[in-house]
């Protein structure tokens, strides 16, 4: 493996750390410090995407950092998923520092520097985690992307904020400690490796009751994928400044999680293992049931946000049920779908935090006419919604395919029936909000003089809804990167 790629890697985590020490620096500029910022961010996706035509020929560079006991190092490797990941974090941090730029300024938000900081160091714990190549640096970056992103929960100060991040904390390092560190060591004491391996490493040394309680560790241990019961933190974090909500919703938090279940299914237990044993269909009922909880949940919701939030949560289990369906072109659709909703969903974010910085309204039922007042926020929104219920010509409509495809090889109707109910329940949810933003009267009470929130935020959700259109149109690097988790090909 030659060189460059391997500083490559180290560089994809080295930079946003560095930016972070250059925003301690600059904290009391700005100007410099925001702009050090957004370069910092590009300069991470140049680095991510000049590794992008290594893997898509097949390579997988790796490096071993340090070995902290013989045979378990820390250790990364850019596989087709990881690469799939960092690609879709990468792109998205410009976008979310240009947008953070024009919300943190318009709405005078404090700490502003540290906010920036937290931010850079969460993209850097994103990036170990998408390059991670065994368990073990996995969990590292897993466990510093929760305590980095801690501090932007409870960004205000507030009591709720305080309390919300009381729970995110308590939620999350209980899970991944109770749990997922308990399975990473039965992974070690059953091979001897935490490696990720095509194929899985697990197979032959776990079945019965032992594989369901080992699948339950793992499943359940990785709190940020919100499977219900585990999902409170999500809806609690919701007190955070909108580009937070984008961040733990859109580009790291959850997309770690949801990253980490597929990657720990496809590398560690492998598709044919669970195919052939009876022990992982509970995981598909569990992430049916949170797909519906959670959409009718949603759909009782007036606050934008808390309904966005629920969205999520069935969303990602979205992701654990077409992975779990456990057919080829269904874990396609699962990898698709960490890019498509990421795309999707920061764009209904973006325009949350538009509408409330332009018109501080914060409830659906606030909303009727605003779509003339602020016609491209509320286009871009439409064009979110359409991709979180699947229609074409959305990225959201693709991974659905290749989820409902999935569930027609593996002859799964339970997962078909729930697609296809949640996908009613996802336009039950999101056309009302498009009808009264476009075709209803605006109320008496309804503040009529204002207009678009200022440009760095219009420009940013236009660019993520672009992204959510192009996807639709282009797929082809995310479905080949897709397509080489099974071996399939294009």
């Amino acid at each position: 493996m030659d060189m460059s790629s391997q500083n490559m890697i180290i560089l994809t985590m080295l930079l946003p750390l560095l930016a972070a020490v250059l925003i301690v620096l600059t904290g009391k500029k700005p100007n410099l410090r925001d702009s050090l910022s957004i370069i910092a961010s590009l300069a991470l996706l140049a680095t991510v995407l000049s590794l992008l035509p290594i893997v898509l020929a097949g390579e997988q560079p790796s490096i071993i950092l340090l070995e902290i006991v013989p045979g378990l190092p820390i250790k990364f490797v850019l596989e087709p998923l990881g690469m799939l990941f960092a690609c879709v974090a990468a792109l998205l941090w410009p976008i979310n520092t240009l947008y953070s730029i024009g919300y943190m300024r318009a709405n005078k938000e404090q700490h502003q520097t540290r906010f920036y900081i937290c931010f850079a160091i969460a993209l850097s714990s994103t990036m170990g985690i998408a390059m991670a190549g065994n368990l073990l640096t996995l969990f590292i970056f897993y466990e510093l992307l929760t305590l980095s992103t801690y501090p932007l929960v409870t960004h205000t100060g507030t009591d709720a904020a305080l309390k919300a991040g009381r729970v995110y904390l308590g939620i999350l390092l209980s899970t991944s400690i109770g749990f997922f560190l308990l399975a990473i060591l039965w992974t070690w004491h059953l091979t001897g490796t935490l490696d990720f391996k095509a194929g899985g490493i697990l197979s032959g040394k776990v079945a019965g009751p032992e594989l369901i309680i080992l699948l339950f560790l793992f499943v359940y241990g990785i709190g940020k994928a919100a499977l219900m019961p585990m999902h409170r933190w999500l809806p609690a974090a919701m007190v955070a400044p909108t580009p937070v909500s984008a961040l733990l919703h859109a580009v790291a938090v959850v997309k770690a999680g949801v990253f980490s279940v597929v990657k720990i299914v496809v590398y560690i237990f492998g598709l044919d293992m669970l195919t052939l044993s009876d022990g992982s269909d509970w995981v598909l009922w569990i992430a049916g049931l949170t797909i519906l909880t959670a959409s009718m949940i949603a759909l009782q919701q007036d606050n934008l946000k808390r309904r966005l939030a629920y969205s999520t949560i069935s969303q990602l289990s979205y992701v654990v049920l077409a992975i779990f369906i456990l057919a080829p072109l269904s874990t396609v659709g699962a990898a698709l779908h960490i890019a498509a909703h990421a795309f999707g969903k920061i764009t209904l974010f973006f325009a949350a935090g538009s509408i409330y910085t332009a018109s501080h309204k914060t409830n659906i039922s606030q909303l009727n006419g605003i779509g003339y007042r602020m016609p491209w926020t509320m286009a871009a929104f439409s064009i979110g919604a359409l991709s979180m219920i699947g229609l074409p010509p959305t990225a959201g409509f693709l991974s659905k395919w290749y989820m409902l495809m999935g569930a027609f090889q593996a002859e799964q109707l339970i997962a078909i029936l729930i697609i296809i109910a949640s996908t009613l329940l996802n336009a039950a949810y999101f056309i009302p909000i498009i009808y009264a933003a476009w075709f209803k009267q605006p109320t008496q009470d309804s503040d009529i003089n204002h207009a678009e929130a200022p440009w760095p935020i219009v420009l940013a959700l236009m660019s993520t809804a672009l992204l959510t259109l192009l996807l639709f149109f282009f797929p082809d690097v995310p479905l080949q990167l897709a397509m080489s988790l099974t071996g399939a090909h294009p």
